[in-house]
């Protein structure tokens, strides 16, 4: 399959735009009481997100025969913790950004402690998505039950939240704790949630998972790669963000330890990587094929 960028781009756009109106029937309207916490928590999700975690989800759900509310739900959901993670990174405690995607970061417009109440507002509200998603038609109570547990784990002590312990406390990032394991943890963990969630929800078998797996492991190092190559060689006014704020705060990345020529085929023997786990799919795993070989044009 040839990649086409240009057709890419507007099928990307098309599911994006899709899931940001989803998002905005799902979360609460900013003018329900107390009206601060709800602006917020709109502020964090409606800022310009890529929103490749829900898209992988419809996508994944797809694949295994699954559609309607419950995925929405389901990829709305994982969107919000992200969304979530993102407010809390920012905070002067964590890595101290003034500016997410070109805005100022939630803690910048609405204070610090109301940050992390919105990122906690997010992180709550998602589980109780995922909550009232049981009582929606055709839903298995058992595969929701595997799908809660997995999206838990990925966000939790031993997959997200651990990769962000291990990003910001040197002592940690030792061979033991490598640069592949600190990023599969803090951003591969909730790709892979992403991907195996929606597959789950759909009664996918076990090899379908397994490639999925497989492809959501090569997909986080390559994203993060790649972001680490944007921080060094981006474009600043579409990045959203200072270029080099890996290097000024000291950041163990690829780039610093593999030199932007080394990163970049690291990127693309990742995508390779991609590319192959989903052999055994046909044209109907065509998008997933294209969103890993756009990891390699991303400009931002």
């Amino acid at each position: 399959m040839d990649f086409n960028l240009e057709l890419f781009l507007s099928q990307l756009q098309q599911k994006k735009d899709y899931v940001e109106s989803c998002l905005d029937k799902i979360l609460t309207a900013q003018d329900v009481f107390p009206p601060l916490i709800h602006q917020a928590m709109r502020y964090a999700v409606f800022n310009g997100g890529k929103r490749l975690r829900p898209i992988m989800v419809l996508e994944s759900g797809k694949l295994a025969g699954c559609e309607g509310e419950a995925l929405v739900n389901l990829a709305c959901a994982l969107e919000m913790i992200h969304s979530y993670s993102l407010v809390h990174d920012d905070l002067p405690a964590m890595d101290n950004d003034d500016l997410r995607r070109g805005k100022p970061t939630c803690h910048k417009v609405f204070g610090e402690a109301n940050a992390i109440l919105a990122g906690d507002a997010l992180l709550t509200g998602a589980f109780q998505l995922l909550a009232r998603t049981s009582g929606l038609p055709g839903v298995n109570a058992q595969r929701l039950l595997q799908v809660i547990d997995e999206i838990a784990g990925a966000a939790g002590s031993e997959g997200m939240i651990g990769g962000q312990v291990i990003d910001l406390n040197v002592e940690y990032q030792n061979e033991e704790h490598s640069l592949e394991k600190l990023h599969s943890l803090k951003t591969g963990a909730l790709f892979t949630a992403s991907l195996r969630s929606g597959a789950i929800l759909g009664g996918m078998d076990a090899n379908g998972l397994t490639a999925l797996t497989d492809y959501a492991r090569h997909f986080g190092l390559a994203f993060q790669i790649t972001d680490d190559i944007l921080d060094v060689d981006g474009d600043q006014s579409l990045l959203g963000k200072p270029v080099g704020s890996d290097e000024k705060n000291l950041k163990m990345t690829y780039t610093t330890c593999f030199g932007l020529d080394g990163a970049r085929e690291m990127a693309r023997q990742e995508v390779e990587g991609c590319l192959q786990s989903l052999n055994g799919f046909g044209s109907e795993a065509d998008f997933l094929r294209s969103l890993a070989e756009y990891l390699l044009y991303r400009t931002y």
